[in-house]
């Protein structure tokens, strides 16, 4: 009764929870929503005995003017990981391919395999960033689908502008690109009055749709907004490919209270505030890497991470755990178990390494006692 496969598709793993630890394994945003957009909660709440709007009009056209398209070129999905889902049912039949990095995003693979689709992971460089030129290479015939997350999660790592162009150059044009930027808004540079402007350091998906029709961009109200137990993502791009990503759309799945928040988000006061956050989140990330690589001589954390994380290495494992005092530590498994112990809940991808959320400066201090830095 049930495929022969699926027993085979991994499981995809939550950040942990741990009694009274700090949760520093999911990549959350430490506060809470802003009172105006829980008010805006709090008054959808009275009508949910009704269906949501399944069109997400209101939301789409707030997105529209926030991101200076039309409200065409612009889906919604509960979560940018269900995205992920429609944009390979949408592009994928079985045995299809869908290029990605790896280590990247952990759901990549699992729902390539779900949709019937063949994954096609290519190692990331020395430097724990894309090998853009070798995934261009991995495009055969059967490629339909290319994710580049950027940042990349777990490692923080970005690629840049002229990099992201000169790989989309290898790129055929009935290939869908994928520029995943759950994380944009903790780059360093990126400009919260405008989220349209693109830099020589990073490329902006909203530049990019301009100039190649086989690109989208992705985002998520999840991280910087605060919404993440509500379950909304973005999507934008050429109308073609957001009307076929709509037409596998699982019907109601952006509810109304995710509706309303995120419309609130996008009022231009709260998300003046909201984005302002991320300037605390980068210290802290600094913060977090500076400390550790300078009491480990080493880069045992990735530098220049420009997600709400940091990437620990496996094969740096070791020395975090001797500046810890956890000696006998060689594994991110152990080190993560060692930390847990001491009240601080991260995430480890065995054999790989540990990503760690960074916060705010009253959680960093936690943190930094955990690794007995402070």
């Amino acid at each position: 009764m049930i495929r022969a496969d699926l027993s085979d598709i991994p499981a995809y793993k939550p950040g942990k929870l741990a009694p009274r630890a700090l949760k520093l394994s999911s990549n959350e945003m430490a506060h809470q929503p802003l009172p105006s957009v829980q008010e805006a909660i709090a008054g959808a709440s009275a009508g949910i005995n009704r269906y949501p709007d399944m069109a997400a009009v209101q939301l789409r056209t707030a997105l529209a003017g926030y991101l200076g398209v039309t409200a065409e070129q612009v889906a919604v999905g509960c979560g940018s990981t269900a995205l992920c889902q429609q944009l390979i049912e949408a592009t994928c039949h079985d045995g299809d391919e869908v290029v990605f990095a790896w280590r990247s995003f952990e759901a990549y693979p699992i729902l390539v395999r779900v949709a019937g689709a063949t994954p096609v992971a290519v190692p990331l460089t020395d430097d724990h960033r894309h090998d853009l030129d070798a995934m261009a290479a991995a495009i055969t015939d059967r490629t339909r689908l290319v994710f580049v997350c950027n940042p990349n999660n777990p490692t923080g790592t970005t690629i840049s502008a002229a990099e992201f162009d000169a790989f989309l150059e290898q790129v055929p044009d009935n290939v869908v690109v994928v520029l995943d930027e759950a994380y944009i808004e903790f780059t360093d540079d990126f400009d919260a009055a405008d989220p349209t402007a693109a830099t020589e350091a990073t490329p902006n998906a909203l530049q990019v749709i301009a100039e190649h029709a086989n690109v989208v961009g992705m985002r998520t109200f999840s991280k910087v907004w605060g919404l993440a137990g509500l379950r909304v993502g973005y999507l934008f791009g050429a109308e073609e490919l957001i009307d076929a990503v709509n037409r596998c759309y699982l019907p109601f799945s952006v509810n109304t209270v995710a509706q309303v928040a995120a419309i609130a988000c996008l009022e231009p006061a709260a998300r003046a505030e909201l984005l302002g956050r991320t300037r605390e989140v980068n210290a802290q990330r600094e913060r977090v890497t500076g400390a550790v690589n300078s009491a480990a001589d080493d880069e045992a954390v990735v530098p220049d991470s420009q997600g709400n994380f940091v990437w620990i290495p496996e094969d740096k494992v070791a020395a975090v755990a001797g500046i810890a005092d956890a000696e006998g530590v060689t594994t991110g498994t152990g080190l993560a178990s060692v930390l847990t112990e001491r009240g601080v809940v991260t995430r480890c991808f065995p054999g790989e390494g540990l990503r760690i959320t960074v916060t705010t400066a009253a959680e960093t201090e936690r943190l930094l006692a955990a690794l007995h830095l402070s």
